[in-house]
C-alpha cells in the first residue's frame, strides 16, 4: 500500500517540476533576460514527424513537449490543428478538444511537419481523456506561482533540487508508458496480420470450391479433340489401307485418354437414290466402328450411336468428280470431357482413291 501511495504522488511531483521550470522562464522574462528554450530539437523544414510526450510549457499558439530521453520539441499550433481524443472504443466518434485543454503535464501525441524556424507545426494533437482529467486534477493541486520575483526565485531553487531527485523517476515513468503503448501497438498489428491471413485462406478455399464445382459441371460437356475423315470408293463401304492407317493413328491417341467418346457419321455423294445413299452411308459408319472395335479394342460403350446422313451435308460440289469423291466419306471425331482435360483440338484428314 505504501508503494502505491508513492506511485500516486509521482504525477503530482512531475507537475510541480514542470510548473516550476515554466515559472523560471517567466521570471527571466520579468528581469529582461532571454526566455528559456529548453534546448528544443530543431526540425528540418518539411520533415514529417510523429512524437509522444508530456506538455512541458504552454504558450499562445504553441507548447513545449518533453519526450522520452529528455528530448524537447517546440510545437506550433495553428487554426488547422486538430485536437481530439485518442479513443479506445472503435464504435464511437472521438471527442474534440480545444487549445485551452492542452495543460502542463498532459500526455499527448503530436503529428506534424517542420517549419523554417525549427518548430513542429502540429497537424493533429491527440490525448486520452483519462490523461486530461489527471492533468486537470494536478493543475488544481499545484499552487500558482507568485508574481513576486524573490518568492519565485526561492521556489525555483527548491524545484531545481526536486528536479535532480526526480529526473530519473520522470524519465523512467515516461519510458514505461511508451513501452506499454508500443507493446499494445505490436499486439494489434499481430492480430491484424492474423486476420488478413485468415481472410486469405478463406478466399483460397472458396476459389478451390468454385473450381471444383466448375469441373464437376463440365464433366458432361465435351469438346472435339481430334477429327479423322476417311474416304470411300463409289458404292463401297470397304476401308482402304490409307483409311485404316489413319484410324490406327486416331486409336493410338486414345490409349491414355480418359472420359472420351467417339462420334462416327457417314456420308455419300449424290449418285443414286436418296434411300440407297442413306443405307450406304450407315454401312460406311458401321464399317468404321467395327474396324476400330475389333482391331484396336475400343469398347462399344465409347461410340456414340452412328448416323448415316446419305447425300445430305456435302462438303464439295457433287457436279464434279473430285467433289463427289470428297463427299463419299465418314467423319470420325474423338470427344473429351472438359472436366477431365484441357488439351487442344487436333485434326487429321485422310485421303482416298479417286475414281
Amino acid at each position: 500500500m505504501k508503494n502505491n501511495k508513492n506511485l500516486n504522488l509521482i504525477p503530482v511531483l512531475l507537475m510541480t517540476l514542470l510548473l516550476s521550470i515554466a515559472a523560471a522562464g517567466q521570471a527571466q522574462d520579468a528581469d529582461g533576460s532571454e526566455p528559456s528554450e529548453f534546448n528544443a530539437v530543431q526540425i528540418q523544414t518539411g520533415q514529417r514527424l510523429k512524437v509522444e510526450g508530456t506538455v512541458l510549457e504552454k504558450r499562445p499558439a504553441g507548447l513545449t513537449l518533453l519526450c522520452p530521453g529528455g528530448v524537447t520539441y517546440n510545437v506550433a499550433i495553428t487554426g488547422d490543428t486538430k485536437i481530439e481524443e485518442r479513443k479506445k472504443n472503435p464504435f464511437r466518434g472521438a471527442k474534440t478538444y480545444f487549445e485551452e485543454d492542452l495543460l502542463q503535464g498532459l500526455q499527448v501525441e503530436v503529428e506534424g511537419t517542420g517549419d523554417s524556424k525549427g518548430n513542429l507545426v502540429a497537424r493533429e494533437i491527440k490525448m486520452r481523456h483519462d490523461d486530461l482529467e489527471l492533468a486537470r486534477t494536478m493543475n488544481t493541486r499545484v499552487a500558482p506561482v507568485e508574481d513576486d520575483l524573490e518568492e519565485t526565485q526561492v521556489r525555483l531553487e527548491e524545484s531545481e533540487q526536486n528536479a535532480r531527485r526526480l529526473s530519473g523517476q520522470v524519465l523512467e515513468v515516461s519510458e514505461v508508458s511508451n513501452s506499454a503503448r508500443n507493446e499494445a501497438r505490436k499486439a494489434q498489428e499481430s492480430a491484424d496480420r492474423a486476420m488478413a491471413a485468415a481472410n486469405g485462406a478463406r478466399t483460397l478455399a472458396q476459389e478451390g470450391v468454385n473450381a471444383t464445382n466448375e469441373r464437376i459441371s463440365a464433366l458432361d460437356d465435351y469438346r472435339v479433340k481430334s477429327t479423322v475423315v476417311v474416304l470411300f470408293d463409289a458404292g463401297s463401304a470397304n476401308l482402304s489401307d490409307e483409311a485404316k492407317s489413319d484410324l490406327a493413328a486416331l486409336a493410338g491417341e486414345l490409349d491414355n485418354e480418359k472420359g472420351y467418346l467417339v462420334e462416327v457419321a457417314g456420308f455419300t455423294s449424290s449418285d443414286g437414290s436418296a434411300d440407297y445413299n442413306r443405307r450406304l452411308s450407315q454401312m460406311r459408319a458401321d464399317s468404321v466402328i467395327r474396324h476400330m472395335a475389333e482391331t484396336f479394342g475400343i469398347p462399344i460403350r465409347r461410340f456414340i450411336t452412328p448416323m448415316g446422313y446419305g447425300e445430305n451435308q456435302p462438303v464439295a460440289d457433287n457436279q464434279t468428280r473430285m467433289g463427289r469423291q470428297q463427299n463419299r466419306r465418314v467423319e470420325v471425331r474423338t470427344l473429351v470431357s472438359k472436366g477431365l482435360t484441357q488439351s487442344g483440338t487436333e485434326a487429321v484428314v485422310a485421303g482416298g482413291p479417286e475414281e
